[in-house]
């Protein structure tokens, strides 16, 4: 029993060994045929490639009225989408573009209430009554005596009394 499990294995080993020589003649064989490959390409003449040329002129396309309908369908939406995309776009711009310009007027707004305020500054300043009275002391001016204040009505203050009430009248002026 012990020969015929010697003999058993002597009998795989020496398949493998075959296989493997085989596959040895293979490979190399299959290399020489690369090699040869290899050197008719180097040849004198470079490779050359042929286009074919397909004439499509004579085909003639059929018409599908399905298929049409279909993309003037799509067409129609796709060009309504982008309406609408161009109308959003617009308002929103013009929104920020108006924004902008409410601002600058408001700006410009704040900055008149300054200069108005300062000119409501100066004009009191300058209706000062004690600023007036001292302007005309320095320029040798007296207060009125009574009879010289002259209205333009042609009337005089007689009375002493300038917070004295006055009856208003509504007549036209005279002109002479």
């Amino acid at each position: 029993m012990a020969t015929q499990v010697i003999t058993g294995q002597f009998g795989i080993e020496t398949g493998r060994r075959d296989q493997d020589r085989s596959a040895d003649r293979f490979r190399e064989r299959n290399l020489s045929l690369l090699a040869a490959q290899q050197r008719a390409r180097r040849g004198p003449t470079p490779e050359v490639l042929f286009t074919k040329k397909i004439d499509n002129s004579r085909l003639v396309k059929a018409a599908d009225p399905q298929r049409a309908r279909e993309m003037r369908s799509f067409a129609a939406a796709m060009a309504l989408f982008l309406g609408l995309l161009l109308i959003y776009g617009w308002q929103h711009f013009s929104a920020i573009e108006y924004g902008y310009h409410i601002e600058a007027e408001k700006q410009q707004l704040r900055q008149l209430q300054e200069v108005n305020r300062g000119l409501q500054l100066t004009e009191a300043q300058l209706n000062s009554p004690a600023r007036i009275d001292q302007l005309a002391n320095s320029l040798g001016l007296q207060a009125p005596q009574p009879g010289q204040v002259v209205y333009p009505d042609g009337s005089t203050m007689l009375t002493g009394n300038p917070n004295a009430p006055v009856l208003a009248e509504a007549t036209p002026p005279v002109i002479h």
